[in-house]
């Protein structure tokens, strides 16, 4: 597979040398993060650190007020236009801190020569400030095509004013746009209603001109557009060109070099098509890198999304690797049952490497939360070896997976320490690939003219036996002898004249050989 180099990943002023590194991008929070205001100093803090690690990008949690005000870690949004600078909500601060600490923070990442990538969610809105009354039908929860009981009035909670913006002139502070129930296609609750006796039709659709479904979402559930909240009507141009505008003063205000955005099998691909073409072009940032999470682990599915959204080059999108995601967690649940040799097969850094952004875990994948699908601990350190030391993708370190989140995951940043270091100076030249054994499966680097020394990698999923194979290391490795950097062997591999070498792998763990006392060099 080709690698990816940092391409759209690169900060505009990196140095040559940087530019030659291996893009690595940090989801820098999950769901447990401390919720004390402070995290924002801590990414300023911590910038320069995870710069010499190899982190090239953050993946920042979403900056703007949520509807539960402090303690919500942004994805039930409330006001996009509120970035913790305005009293709404209980608080000034988001879960994260201030506005004036955001920018900080970004300044901090741009000075260390990492790339910040903002969390969009424009699915729906949550809180709204006023009831308003309209006109719906009950829809079946599991299949969003089928009504039920004829038309009904509904008290909606979909009426958002944004008082703590308001101005002595009467407008709102940056942006003027009120949200009535016709900007949305639908509800989940209803105050005039209350629990509602219907059984699996606890989701409303909105009757009116114009009013269905959004096209152009997932045919999961019939129609995948409603997920929750007050479900934005992708089809209604005011909302179009209202996220439109917001775009462009959210990316120039944050000083943003991308986006992750979220939950887009809900919404319409065309919409992504037309909202990225026009922030890029409006903030001159064509080259601004946007990975969409369309949760799938059909490679069909996200196939055909992928390729949806990526019309012009100007309109381009990458996909989070939701198929590779779900062959790590089956390889750790099988516990050695599993064919090591088809890791990669069906999953999007096969198919399109250039798209796909490979990860182990996420905020959404651990216990209590409705993704739930973690990646076992004692497989980790191998799913990370398969993200961070091949070139294919454009791989994503979990914080949770870095620090810990006690009871649910182990701390793993001593081995990913390790393989950043090896991501950033041993993962390039030729890769030749042994995936030829269900249990013990590898890979190696030759390396190339900018970083002389290689790698090899080698996986065993079998938690009872050791393993070995033979791998060519490259003749320009001939004869030179590598260690293993991550402590699971003590042995020494010899290469031979040719560059073939017999590397080795304890039971269930993985080995990460360079060369003798040349790990973390590019030359001499």
């Amino acid at each position: 597979m080709p690698r990816i180099l940092l391409a759209a990943a690169l900060v505009l002023s990196a140095t040559s040398a940087m530019a030659q590194t291996n893009g690595t991008m940090l989801q820098y929070f999950d769901w447990d993060s401390n919720g004390d205001g402070q995290h924002w100093n801590r990414v300023k803090n911590s910038s320069a650190s995870w710069a010499t690690k190899g982190i090239t990008a953050f993946w920042l949690p979403p900056a703007y007020k949520g509807g539960a005000g402090a303690s919500d870690v942004g994805y039930g949004v409330y006001d996009i236009w509120d970035l913790g600078e305005f009293n709404q909500k209980g608080s000034v601060r988001t879960r994260w801190g201030t506005k004036a600490e955001y920018i900080a923070a970004i300044d901090a990442a741009h000075a260390a020569g990492i790339q910040v990538y903002g969390d969009i969610v424009l699915n729906h809105k949550t809180s709204a400030d006023l009831t308003e009354w309209t006109t719906g039908v009950r829809v079946d929860q599991n299949n969003r095509n089928t009504e039920y009981g004829g038309d009904v009035s509904l008290q909606t909670w979909t009426k958002f004013t944004f008082p703590g913006r308001l101005q002595a002139d009467g407008t709102l502070k940056y942006n003027n746009f009120k949200w009535n129930w016709y900007h949305f296609d639908g509800v989940d609750y209803a105050q005039n209603l209350g629990a509602d006796g219907c059984t699996n039709c606890r989701i409303y659709k909105f009757r009116g001109t114009g009013k269905a479904w959004d096209t152009g979402v997932s045919t999961e559930k019939g129609n995948y557009d409603y997920l929750m909240g007050a479900d934005l009507d992708f089809a209604h141009p005011d909302v179009r060109s209202h996220l439109k505008t917001w775009g462009v003063w959210y990316t120039n205000t944050a000083k943003l070099d991308g986006f992750r955005i979220d939950a887009t099998k809900h919404i319409s691909a065309s919409f992504f098509n037309e909202w990225l073409y026009h922030v890029r072009q409006s903030t001159g940032k064509t080259g601004a890198f946007a990975v969409s999470e369309y949760w799938s682990s059909d490679i069909n599915e996200l196939n055909n999304y992928v390729n949806s959204v990526n019309g012009t080059s100007n309109d381009k999108m990458s996909a989070f690797d939701v198929p590779l995601h779900a062959r790590f967690q089956q390889a750790a649940d099988a516990n050695g049952g599993f064919d090591m040799g088809s890791l990669f097969n069906n999953t999007l850094v096969a198919a399109q490497p250039t798209r796909a952004a490979t990860f182990v875990d996420n905020h959404d994948t651990l216990e209590g939360r409705a993704l739930y699908s973690k990646v076992q601990d004692w497989f980790k350190p191998l799913a990370y070896a398969s993200i961070l030391l091949r070139q294919g993708g454009y791989p994503t370190v979990f914080l949770g997976d870095y620090e810990g989140v006690p009871g649910k995951v182990a701390n793993h940043s001593w081995v990913i320490d390790k393989m950043l270091t090896g991501r950033k100076f041993h993962v390039y030249g030729v890769q030749n690939n042994y995936f030829d054994n269900s249990n013990v499966v590898g890979w190696t680097h030759e390396g190339n003219a900018a970083h002389w020394y290689g790698m090899a990698v080698l996986l065993n999923d079998n938690r009872s036996s050791a393993g070995s194979k033979w791998m060519k290391v490259g003749s320009g490795h001939a004869n030179q002898c590598f260690n293993d950097v991550t402590g699971a062997t003590t042995a020494t591999v010899c290469a031979d004249a040719n560059g073939w070498g017999n590397f080795q792998v304890p039971a269930g763990k993985v080995t990460v050989w360079v060369r003798t006392g040349k790990f973390g060099r590019n030359s001499g």
